[in-house]
């Protein structure tokens, strides 16, 4: 994923093998977790939940270790190096598609990682006004390009003759190009719009609420972990739902950036940048629907993953069985014991 290129980290840590003595009563079950990018706020319900000790009152051991991108997230879990993983949807689609039984566990970032934003002060209020516009995006070939250019061909817009791509680089380049009025209108990732915001750019998404549906990574481990460790699964979620619901809680946000700067020291050390990237990812990782609980997967954004996936090329034909990518059956008991 693109976010942790914005902070400037590049962290790859071997990963510990995992032991697990669960015959045994009251054992400490070790989990190793493997991250697809080092950054610590990115994932701060993982480190609350292991600065709060939430994890260790489950009985679970929790260990985090960072690679990089998803396809190392999926090595590691296929190596047997990490039980738990935060990949990418479309990653585990095409896994699945290879013939390795990845399962989708928890969506942790309910929301798309990526929008398309303008400055607050924008005329811009909708896609649709970005008619004759200079877009912004970090590079050519990024996924942010193929996000924005899906929205706008619903529009009936067509790139080259309605709008333009500008390749401006992220964060920091991106609010540069902003303010010399290079262009209109940005898809950021949530890092970038961390960046420009702490800049002192004041942004406004303007992200159609569909497209908001193709979420972004999540926890996901081998059918077989699961299938063999119930518990283990029903442990780590529920301290999740716990620790997220205690990061949400404003007089917590002093203790979240905490733990995260434990997890993340480097990140944590412009206390500016990491307060607005904490913003950020509080919003992506909210479901648009808190009635159905934290983690749940809804099988219409799953279809349009799948979609996408097919439709790009990720896929080369459809998955016989797209259900068996994904499962809900943890998410009542993580939310219901989760206080």
């Amino acid at each position: 994923m693109k976010m942790s290129k914005a902070l400037g980290l590049t962290i790859a840590l071997a990963l510990a093998p995992w032991v697990s003595n669960a015959s045994a009563q009251n054992a400490t079950t070790k989990i190793t977790v493997a991250l697809p990018n080092p950054s610590a706020i990115n994932n701060f319900p993982l480190h609350v939940a292991i600065g709060e000790k939430m994890f260790e009152k489950e009985g679970l051991s929790v260990t985090v270790e960072a690679v990089d991108g998803s396809s190392q997230v999926l090595q590691a879990m296929s190596a047997g190096q990490a039980q738990i993983g935060q990949p990418g949807p479309a990653p585990v689609l095409a896994a699945r598609a290879r013939g390795v039984d990845v399962v989708f566990i928890y969506n942790h970032f309910a929301k798309s990682v990526f929008g398309l934003v303008v400055q607050e002060k924008s005329p811009i209020k909708t896609p649709a006004n970005l008619k004759g516009a200079v877009i912004g995006v970090g590079t050519a070939d990024g996924a942010e390009v193929g996000f924005t250019r899906a929205i706008l061909t619903d529009l009936n817009m067509t790139e080259g003759k309605d709008y333009t791509f500008l390749p401006v680089g992220d964060g920091g380049l991106a609010a540069a190009a902003f303010l010399r009025g290079d262009i209109k209108a940005y898809a950021a990732a949530v890092s970038d719009a961390a960046i420009m915001e702490a800049r002192g750019i004041d942004l406004r998404e303007i992200t159609p609420e569909q497209y908001l549906s193709y979420f972004g990574n999540g926890y996901a481990a081998l059918r077989s972990f699961v299938d063999q460790n119930p518990q283990a699964v029903e442990k780590f979620g529920r301290a999740l739902v716990q620790a997220t619901k205690f990061s949400l809680d404003p007089a917590n946000k002093e203790k979240v950036l905490r733990h995260a700067k434990t997890g993340n020291p480097q990140e944590g050390e412009d206390t500016k940048l990491a307060t607005a990237l904490f913003e950020q990812v509080k919003d992506r990782i909210t479901p648009a629907d808190q009635a159905k609980g934290w983690g749940y997967q809804p099988p219409e954004h799953w279809e349009l993953w799948h979609k996408s996936a097919v439709a790009s090329g990720v896929l080369k034909a459809p998955l016989p069985d797209l259900k068996a990518a994904y499962t809900n059956q943890f998410v009542d008991a993580w939310n219901k014991g989760a206080n």
